[in-house]
């Protein structure tokens, strides 16, 4: 970047030279043109005209980027010295053409001190409009500079507020823009380093339980505090039961990542939502037996296939229904529905249980969220919902609940219809 800023500048002072001797060189023609329609002056005034017009020109041209450039390379001044130098430079070249002109056409000394007098008041007029003009964009510059250096300094509320519509208003909404894209990143890494340790001790906590739990059961057997083959049996099973759930936690983990990094490939194919719903049903029906659950499944016989991942849309309907038969007390009802919602599928686990406080509604997609600490969790490892919520939304759907106070809740998402 820094290489390539000074070629930018000497390309921009070319091409204003460059303009500058197009202008100068159309002025010329210009007033040749016109000199020689108007006045028809003879073959060697016209000459020496036009070479005084060609000389002016080019030493005005030296003279004012030769000055402006000085201007900037020491340092001196700022805006309104550089547009109060152009107005000067302006009136002085104004002041010798007429000069020389009236030498060269012998005006009386009378006229060409009016003359000089009049130019002298006109230059001061421009010369006034000019410094007001520059005292504007200065303004306007200078308030884009200070909220600069406050957000350098990392106050990320910085604003400029100007009510122009012109160049220096539409760069102060720009930098306003800037600023409110730079405070929402800032935020977001802020909400996204608080998500990551929130993360870590989560995933810290559920790895450390069930770890504490082997380690105690291993010693006791290790040391024959525990001998009798009952007992060592059931710590066995137990062992094997705190492993399953280390395995199913881990599984979960790598598959949350590979949805954080974009990198979970799906295998859409045309699928039917019937079958998915029915093996939930058979797969979930004993547990929900021992829960004493009613376990049902309500789907259209017209419902058309959608575009999906079946093993991930029913590991979504697993976890969503697994979760609805956890919360949901003896002899209550848990239901699965499939329907059309306009041009897409949706599904619907309703459960007639305790239901989710209004607060907690927004984050239940989260990881390891574990809301009221005083309801037990029941099993899982928090991260059930979060990994259901991606495989959703990879799929070009949404996913979101309901839960009116007493009547349980509803997890609602959305797939893709197959094309015809």
């Amino acid at each position: 970047m820094s290489a390539e800023l000074p070629r930018a500048r000497s390309g921009g002072a070319l091409g204003r030279l460059v303009a500058g001797l197009l202008v100068i060189t159309l002025g010329c023609a210009a007033v040749a043109a016109v000199t020689l329609y108007a006045l028809r002056p003879p073959a060697d005034e016209m000459l020496l005209l036009t070479l005084y017009l060609v000389v002016s020109g080019g030493v005005s041209l030296a003279v004012g980027y030769g000055g402006l450039a000085a201007l900037g390379r020491w340092g001196v001044g700022g805006l309104r010295l550089r547009l109060a130098y152009g107005q000067v430079l302006v009136v002085m070249v104004a002041f010798i053409n007429v000069v020389v002109t009236a030498l060269l056409m012998f005006i009386s000394a009378h006229d060409l001190t009016l003359l000089g007098l009049l130019l002298f008041f006109a230059g001061l007029i421009a010369l006034f409009f000019a410094l007001a003009l520059a005292d504007s964009i200065a303004g306007g510059v200078g308030a884009v500079a200070a909220a600069a250096r406050r957000m350098a300094d990392g106050d990320l509320t910085a604003r400029v507020h100007l009510a122009g519509r012109d160049e220096i208003g539409a760069l102060a909404e720009a930098f306003n823009a800037m600023a409110a894209q730079l405070a929402a990143a800032a935020e977001r890494q802020r909400a996204a380093e608080e998500a990551r340790r929130y993360l870590v001790a989560a995933v810290s906590h559920d790895l450390r339980t069930p770890l504490a739990s082997i380690r105690a059961m291993v010693e006791a057997i290790n040391d024959g505090v525990v001998s009798d083959e009952t007992t060592v049996g059931r710590y066995v099973r137990t062992i094997g039961g705190e492993v399953e759930r280390l395995s199913g936690l881990i599984n979960d983990l790598f598959e949350l990542s590979q949805i954080d990094a974009g990198s979970l490939e799906l295998r859409l194919e045309r699928g039917s939502l019937h079958d998915l719903i029915s093996d939930t049903l058979r797969s979930l029906s004993a547990q929900a037996a021992r829960k004493e659950v009613h376990l049902a499944g309500l789907v259209g016989p017209a419902l058309p296939p959608a575009r999906m991942d079946p093993a991930r849309v029913q590991r979504v309907l697993d976890n969503l229904v697994g979760n609805a038969l956890r919360h949901t007390p003896p002899g209550g009802r848990v239901e699965i529905r499939a329907e059309e919602d306009g041009g897409t599928l949706r599904v619907t686990v309703r459960d007639s249980g305790e239901g989710i406080p209004v607060h907690e509604l927004s984050r239940v997609f989260e990881p390891f969220y574990r809301g009221d600490a005083s309801r037990p969790r029941a099993g899982g490892a928090g991260l059930g919902l979060t990994i259901a919520r991606g495989i959703v939304e990879l799929h070009g759907g949404r996913i979101w609940v309901e839960s009116p106070p007493g009547q349980g809740a509803a997890f609602h998402f959305t797939l893709p219809r197959a094309a015809s």
